[in-house]
């Protein structure tokens, strides 16, 4: 029986552990071999997978394999424990052929797109790095496609990293059904292509860990959402899974301050796409002042000018999402909007019903939603408008202002609508988040992107 094949699909641009790989593959001389824990001469050490250095996250144990006490690394345990004499195994034999894959695609792209869409195939053609800087709703996956066939036509392999498993089953799909002659890997925790070869590669951005050196374009979305945003690890995860000659393109709507100020500066490689496809002005947000809302909801009362929101709202048939802070303030508000439509429902994170009260939402039996940040991005409700209360909560970021202002006017039937953000004292993250909306809008304008 010819091993060399299944052996190559498993490990071709991995490092994984000995328990990953099917037992009759191991003694392949085409597998390679990496210390998973690395000790420096001056006692310093640093875990392989993940560059932790952190000694608070190296721990000793009494090891059973060598029989010595053995570091391993707390930090990404979760994906199997390294330690120091646990090698990380690879493939050093021959890489799978990767074949040119014609897209199958009979959309156009916007003018903005189409700007955006050429870039993109610069920085795949010479190996750059580049941030795109799409507003919500622009159609960010769909200026990928020339980028994608123009590396599968150069014999390179891809990886699209996003830091959330929804994206990752609403992404796969999407790209399957337009370069239908290959088939695309999906991973995340608990699927099923973890030993799959593929010239496209839709993952979350902890799966990074168990690749090295695998891919020649990395595309990562979302790129300032969590947990990717603030763990150095996943950062690390990127950097590893990718060739030493490749490109990187980053995708978001909502960059982090010193990537704006790198851009202005020329010190960042960029392009904007300043408008939606269907070129209508994205919705500029109100701030509504509302006092204290905190005590007049503990009263059992809800804020005059967020019931008036509501009631209006329900009356014209308008669905509705309302941020707030907290979980516990969700709780608090639900029975108050309860009286007026006992329809209304709420959602957060730990939801066991989550899935399928967004289903409700988006069939339109539920006419308001009272949920978290949870809801910020990754979702589109057709005539959807949205309300904050609390705005001035730290939990309320320039990027997540955005990206909840972002939920609204996505569809070509509706593509405007309002968004309130009712507070108690305007915040810098809250004048930012304006800002950079109007921003978005001026220079939309500027380039004939957006119709008056």
């Amino acid at each position: 029986m010819n091993l060399v094949n299944p052996l190559r699909n498993v490990l071709a641009g991995k490092q994984l552990l000995r328990e990953e790989i099917p037992f009759e593959l191991v003694d392949s001389p085409s597998i390679s071999q990496r210390p998973g824990i690395v000790v420096e001469k001056k006692g310093r050490a640093y875990c392989n997978r993940c560059g932790n250095s952190d000694m608070e996250l190296l721990a000793e144990f009494p090891c059973a394999r060598c029989g010595k006490k053995c570091l391993y690394c707390r930090t990404c345990i979760m994906m199997g424990r390294v330690s120091e004499c646990t090698p990380l195994y690879g493939w050093s034999g021959e890489m799978p052929e990767i074949d040119a894959a014609p897209l199958q695609w009979k959309g156009t792209l916007s003018d903005g797109q189409q700007v955006a869409s050429d870039r993109v195939v610069e920085a795949i053609s010479h190996n750059e790095e580049l941030l795109v800087w799409a507003v919500c709703g622009a159609g960010k996956t769909e200026l990928l496609f020339k980028g994608i066939e123009m590396a599968f036509a150069n014999c390179k392999r891809v990886c699209i990293a996003t830091p959330r498993t929804d994206v990752v089953l609403e992404l796969t799909p999407r790209l399957q059904s337009v370069f239908p002659s290959i088939e695309v890997a999906s991973l995340y925790g608990g699927s099923d292509d973890r030993h799959q070869f593929s010239p496209l590669t839709i993952t979350t951005t902890h799966q990074l860990l168990r690749f090295y050196e695998a891919f020649d374009v990395m595309i990562v979305d979302e790129v300032d959402a969590f947990p990717y945003s603030v763990d150095p690890m996943l950062k690390f995860a990127v950097k590893n899974a990718r060739k030493e000659s490749s490109s990187l393109i980053y995708l978001t709507a909502t960059p982090i301050q010193k990537w704006q100020r790198e851009c202005r500066g020329g010190k960042r490689k960029f392009v904007t796409i300043p408008a939606r496809f269907h070129r209508r002005a994205l919705p500029e947000p109100e701030f509504v002042w509302c006092g204290n809302w905190g005590k007049v909801v503990k009263k059992g009362q809800l804020p005059v000018r967020l019931q008036r929101w509501v009631e209006q709202r329900l009356l014209a048939g308008t669905p509705m999402l309302v941020f707030v802070p907290t979980v516990e303030w969700m709780l608090k508000l639900l029975p108050l909007l309860q009286m007026f439509d006992n329809k209304i429902e709420s959602v957060h994170a730990e939801d066991p019903e989550r899935k399928e009260k967004v289903l409700r939402m988006r069939k339109r039996e539920i006419p308001l939603l009272i949920t978290t940040t949870i809801l910020e991005r990754g979702v589109t409700f057709p005539g959807l408008e949205v309300a904050v209360l609390g705005a001035e909560d730290p939990i309320f970021t320039e990027a997540a202002l955005v990206q909840i202002a972002g939920r609204v006017g996505r569809s070509v039937i509706k593509p405007s609508g309002n968004v309130t953000y009712f507070h108690n004292g305007k915040t810098e993250s809250m004048v930012k988040a304006k800002h950079q909306i109007v921003s978005m809008n001026k220079e939309a304008k500027v380039k004939g992107l957006i119709d008056e």
